[in-house]
């Protein structure tokens, strides 16, 4: 059993093709452009089997086509990895396309259920936040230590990564930060795509809903040739 905060039947921006989207409930770390603090909170949201969610997904095969299939995505879903494990296998029965949105966060060397994960999962979307260890703990509250470890244990089993990275004007924007992240990511040989996601202030709304204080207030979204800049950087090219 599993908390999920919510399920999405026509993803477009979540992986490959049309993806049905599992949101999980709860997330360790606290970024300050977050824009769904409602998932943080591990014991909230409503309680799902792994057949359960599978059920759900299935629903809409028929729509995901050749290259959709299904992303599990959050709050943080290897905060709740044996639930992440037997969805995946269910639906990988079913010959559904598997997709891990995550911060990896959650890793351990140590835990022999991630090459378990690994048999189960197609892509993953891994979203390293910031490259500097002491930006990263402003920015999140924890350490990129995991991220990058897991970076790497993906790497070395040569599965397919998407690197996410949200740019944030002021704090994930500057180009030495930039050149650090794409020198990172050369160390790797499984990364298919770089996408710069832009910050957005959607989020600020549920802030005040929550009755919390929007860390961000005041910044705005980066400029269009900032955007560039970090794709150009970013691409490598």
């Amino acid at each position: 059993m599993a908390q999920i905060h919510s399920f999405e039947s026509f993803g477009t921006v979540d992986g490959p093709g049309i993806r049905f989207v599992v949101f999980m409930q709860g997330c360790p770390m606290r970024c300050k452009y977050c824009h769904n603090p409602d998932t943080w909170e591990i014991n909230a949201g409503r309680e799902y089997s792994a057949e359960e969610a599978a059920k759900e997904a299935l629903k809409y095969k028929r729509y995901f086509g050749a290259r959709g299939g299904v992303t599990v995505s959050g709050g943080e879903p290897l905060l709740q990895l044996d639930f992440l494990i037997e969805l995946f296998t269910i639906l990988k029965g079913q010959g559904i396309h598997t997709c891990a949105d995550t911060s990896g966060i959650c890793f351990s060397q140590e835990d022999e259920r991630y090459l378990k994960l690994l048999e189960v999962t197609d892509l993953f979307l891994l979203d390293l936040k910031h490259i500097e260890e002491e930006e990263h703990r402003a920015l999140t509250g924890r350490s990129n230590a995991a991220p990058l470890a897991f970076a790497r244990f993906l790497s070395l089993h040569r599965k397919p990564v998407w690197i996410r990275h949200v740019l944030v004007p002021g704090l994930t924007d500057r180009n030495e930060s930039l050149l650090r992240l794409r020198a990172f990511i050369d160390t790797l040989s499984n990364v298919e795509k770089v996408e710069v996601l832009p910050y957005h202030t959607m989020g600020e709304v549920k802030y005040e809903k929550l009755g919390m204080k929007y860390p961000l207030a005041g910044v705005t979204p980066p400029a269009r040739e900032r955007i560039a800049n970090a794709e150009r950087i970013l691409s490598g090219k």
